[in-house]
């Protein structure tokens, strides 16, 4: 879907399970600081966007890595290493929701960048 116009690389980080919640956030955020060490968080307490926002904010981005959390979200350390917070929706969605969403969002951005009819 988005290879016509990006490269796009998904990594995910096994989600830990039946552990208590902090637990499994530092896990989980040992694991994010192995894979990136510069990355924006989607988070619904993110920066609201609407498509031709997020368009020119990816415009001049040439390696952007996006961190989604999992069900219990991502520790504080995690937040405060982010170089920012992007929020998909205001509304609590499961991450795989989110995932196609902000999927769909990018190809949006893509298509307005490159002049095409896509968004209207």
């Amino acid at each position: 879907m988005l290879e016509p116009f990006i490269q796009v690389g998904i990594v995910e980080i096994k989600e830990e399970k039946d552990k208590p919640a902090a637990r499994a956030m530092a896990e989980e955020a040992a694991r994010i600081f192995k894979k990136s060490s510069s990355y924006y968080l989607l988070d619904e307490r993110g920066r609201q966007m609407n498509s031709t926002e997020f368009a020119e904010f990816i415009r001049d981005r040439q390696q952007t890595d996006f961190v989604l959390g999992g069900p219990y979200g991502v520790s504080q350390e995690v937040k405060d290493r982010a170089a920012g917070m992007i929020s998909v929706s205001r509304m609590t969605l499961t991450h795989e929701m989110a995932r196609l969403v902000f999927a769909e969002q990018l190809y949006r951005a893509m298509t307005i960048l490159k002049g095409k009819g896509y968004h209207h």
